[in-house]
C-alpha cells in the first residue's frame, strides 16, 4: 500500500490557521493592536476603511523591528514572545503562537513598514497571499505601520459571509475598546474612512471609561476595589438604576487582557441580586491581577477564553467585593435605625419622676351658649331664618314640555368597563375598528396567550404575539419604503445617553428610523434626543425599543439577511407586538384575525414561525371517536 500522509504546503497550512484566527476584520484589529502593544508603544493610531473590508491600518511608535525580524515575523510560529514551553506559565505579553501574522498575510493584501530607533532607513515588504511581491528599504520613523488591504480577495465564499458595513463596524469597535479599556496608558485614535471616531489620551481607569462612554458614564460608576493573596480586584461596577435590559457594557479584564467568563459573570449578578429591575443585567468593568502561574489562556485562538486554578475561590471574593461597594456607597437599600430628634427626651427631664398623664374637661361649657346684654347666659341657639322669598323667579319661562325635551336631547357617554385596544386609542400598531359586538364575538383568547377564531371548516388557533410581529413587520417595511409614517410629537423631548459607537449607529440609522416615525437628534456628545416617536408605541417603551435594536443590529438578527432595513423592521416589530400574557377585548382580537390575513404572508412570523394552526372538524371528530 504506498503512502498517503503529506505534508501540507505552506501557503494550504496558513489559509487553515486564518480560519481560526482571522474570521472578520474585527479579528485583524485585535492582532494587530495587540502586537503594537507588545512593541511597548505610547501611542496607536487605528484607520479603517469600509468596516475593514478595505483597509485595517495601525500604526505604532513601538520599537519596531530589524529587516530580519520584518521578513521572519510572517512566518508560522515566529515569534519574540516565548522561547519554550515553560513560558506558556508565565505570559507578560498579548500574542504568543506566533500565527497572527503569517494568517492574516493569506488572506490579504499586506503592507509592513517598520524601523527601529538605532537604524537609519527602515524596511517595508509587501505580501500577497503569503508571497512576498517586494522587500526594500524606505525612509519611515521609528515604529511599526502595518496596512492589511482586501481582506479575504481569495477565499470570496468568506468575504460573502461578512455581515453588513454598520455590523462589522460594531465589531471594530467593540475590539479597539476592550483594548483601549485594559491599556490606559496607551493614547488611541480611531478613524473611520476618514472620520475620527475615538480619540483617547493617556489617563486612568475611570477617565477612559468616561471618555470612551460618554461624561454622563461618570456618575453611574461605582469603584470596586479589592486586595487578598489570590487576586487583586480594581474596577467599577454601573449603578442598578442605570441597569439595561440588552447586554450592555460587561468587560472582564485578566493581567490586562479582555475575556469572556460566564462563572464570574454569574459572581457579579448574584451580588446585585435583588437591585435589579425586571430582566435587567448588571454592567461593570472589573480588572482583576492574577499571578501568570495560576492561569491558563492557551485555550482559544482568540485567547478570551480562560480557566483560573481557583475559580471558585475567585467568584466568592468578586461577589463580596461587589456587595461591599454596593453597600459602602448606598447603593444596597438598608435598614435606617436613625430616630428623629422631636423623639428625644428633654435633658432636663431626665430625672423627672414618671406620672400617669390626666385628662382635665371643662364640665361647663357649652358650645350653644349665648351672652345677653344683662350678662345673663341664654342655653337657646341663635338661629337667624333668612328670607328665601323670590327663588320662584329662577324657573320663569320654563315649561315641564321644554324641561323634558332638553333632557331627551342629551346623549350620555357610558365608560367602558376595560380600556379599549383600538376604539380609545390607537395601541400596539392596532388602528380603530367599527365592528360591532356581534361580529367580535367570534374570537376567544386562552390563556392570554392564543386567540382562537370559528371558520368554515374547523377553527383558527393563532399565536397573538407572532402574528402581531407579522402585522407590524408589513407596516414597518412600507412606512420605510414609501415614507409615509405616523409621528407623534412629545411635549418634552426624551434626552437618552448612550456611547459615542452607539451613537454612531444610530446616525447611520436615523432615515429609517425617522421613516417609521421617529424624530431623533444628537444635540451634543453622549445624547441621543427622541422629540417624536411612531403612534404605535408609548413615551415609556421608547428606550426599550432602542436598546433592542441597538442589539439586533448587533447580532443582525437570526436569518435577517444583509438587508438593513429588514433589521430594523424585525427589531421593531418584536419589541412592539403585544406580548404573551397581555389579554385583548373582542375588537382587538378581531382586528388582530383580520390585520394578519391582509399581509401578503400571513402563515410565518418574520422569524419564520408559524403564526397560526387550522384545526378542522374532521380531525376534532376523530379525537372525540379514538
Amino acid at each position: 500500500m504506498s503512502d498517503i500522509i503529506e505534508l501540507l504546503p505552506d501557503h494550504v497550512a496558513n489559509q487553515i490557521a486564518a480560519g481560526e484566527v482571522v474570521q472578520r476584520p474585527a479579528s485583524v484589529v485585535k492582532e494587530l493592536l495587540e502586537n503594537a502593544i507588545d512593541a511597548g508603544a505610547s501611542q496607536i493610531k487605528l484607520l479603517v476603511k469600509d468596516a475593514g473590508r478595505t483597509l485595517v491600518q495601525v500604526i505604532d511608535d513601538g520599537k519596531g523591528m530589524s529587516t530580519t525580524d520584518a521578513r521572519l515575523s510572517f512566518e508560522r510560529h515566529a515569534t519574540s514572545k516565548i522561547k519554550s514551553a515553560d513560558d506558556l506559565f508565565a505570559l507578560c505579553t498579548k500574542g504568543f503562537r506566533g500565527e497572527a501574522l503569517a494568517s492574516i498575510a493569506a488572506v490579504a493584501h499586506v503592507e509592513l513598514k517598520t524601523k527601529t530607533e538605532n537604524e537609519e532607513v527602515g524596511t517595508r515588504i509587501e505580501i500577497e497571499g503569503s508571497t512576498i511581491k517586494e522587500q526594500e528599504v524606505c525612509a519611515t520613523i521609528k515604529g511599526t505601520s502595518i496596512a492589511v488591504k482586501n481582506l479575504f480577495y481569495n477565499i470570496p465564499a468568506r468575504r460573502n459571509f461578512l455581515k453588513s458595513d454598520n455590523v462589522e463596524l460594531r465589531h471594530v469597535i467593540d475590539e479597539f475598546q476592550r483594548v483601549a479599556l485594559a491599556h490606559e496608558g496607551i493614547g488611541f485614535v480611531m478613524y473611520h474612512n476618514d472620520n475620527e471616531l475615538f480619540n483617547l489620551q493617556r489617563a486612568n481607569k475611570r477617565q477612559r471609561i468616561v471618555s470612551i462612554f460618554g461624561t454622563k458614564t461618570n456618575e453611574k460608576l461605582v469603584p470596586v476595589v479589592e486586595e487578598t493573596e489570590i487576586v487583586e480586584i480594581d474596577g467599577f461596577i454601573i449603578k442598578p438604576e442605570f441597569s439595561k435590559k440588552t447586554k450592555g457594557e460587561q468587560f472582564f479584564f485578566v493581567n490586562d487582557r479582555f475575556i469572556k467568563h460566564p462563572y464570574l459573570n454569574h459572581s457579579v449578578n448574584a451580588a446585585f441580586d435583588g437591585l435589579l429591575p425586571d430582566r435587567s443585567r448588571a454592567s461593570y468593568f472589573i480588572y482583576l491581577k492574577v499571578d501568570p502561574k495560576t492561569i491558563d489562556i492557551n485555550i482559544h485562538p482568540t485567547k478570551t477564553e480562560v480557566k483560573f486554578e481557583d475559580e471558585h475561590a475567585i467568584y466568592n471574593l468578586l461577589r463580596a467585593a461587589v456587595k461591599h461597594s454596593l453597600g459602602q456607597f448606598n447603593i444596597a437599600p438598608i435598614l435606617d435605625f436613625n430616630r428623629e430628634s422631636n423623639m428625644d427626651t428633654p435633658y432636663s427631664y431626665k430625672d423627672k419622676a414618671v406620672e400617669v398623664p390626666r385628662v382635665e374637661v371643662d364640665r361647663n361649657f357649652n358650645p350653644f351658649e349665648t351672652v345677653t346684654s344683662n350678662g345673663r347666659s341664654s342655653h337657646v341657639a341663635n338661629y337667624e331664618k333668612k328670607s328665601s322669598a323670590g327663588w320662584e323667579t329662577m324657573y320663569e319661562g320654563l315649561d315641564r314640555r321644554t324641561t323634558e325635551s332638553s333632557f331627551s336631547s342629551l346623549q350620555i357617554e357610558d365608560e367602558p368597563e376595560g380600556e379599549s385596544l383600538f376604539v380609545e386609542h390607537e395601541s400596539k400598531g392596532f388602528t380603530e375598528n367599527k365592528q360591532t359586538d356581534r361580529d367580535a364575538a367570534n374570537t376567544y383568547q386562552i390563556h392570554n396567550k392564543y386567540v382562537v377564531s370559528a371558520i368554515k371548516s374547523g377553527m383558527l388557533v393563532i399565536d397573538q404575539n407572532r402574528a402581531h410581529q407579522r402585522v407590524l413587520y408589513e407596516e414597518f417595511l412600507r412606512n420605510i419604503t414609501v415614507k409615509e409614517s405616523v409621528s407623534q410629537q412629545l411635549l418634552f423631548p426624551l434626552r437618552l445617553d448612550y456611547s459615542s459607537s452607539e451613537l454612531a449607529l444610530f446616525s447611520s440609522l436615523k432615515e429609517s428610523l425617522e421613516n417609521t416615525g421617529f424624530v431623533l437628534d444628537f444635540p451634543e456628545d453622549g445624547i441621543l434626543e427622541v422629540s417624536g416617536i411612531p403612534a404605535s408605541i408609548q413615551e415609556s417603551e421608547v428606550s426599550i425599543v432602542l436598546e433592542q435594536l441597538l442589539s439586533d443590529v448587533e447580532q443582525e438578527v437570526p436569518n435577517a439577511g444583509f438587508s438593513q432595513t429588514d433589521v430594523l423592521a424585525k427589531s421593531m416589530a418584536k419589541s412592539m407586538a403585544v406580548k404573551t400574557g397581555e389579554k385583548l377585548d373582542d375588537l382587538s382580537r378581531e382586528h388582530l384575525v383580520n390585520k394578519l390575513f391582509a399581509c401578503t404572508e400571513p402563515t410565518l412570523s418574520p422569524f419564520y414561525k408559524k403564526t397560526f394552526i387550522t384545526l378542522t372538524v374532521d380531525e376534532l371528530d376523530r379525537k372525540f371517536n379514538a
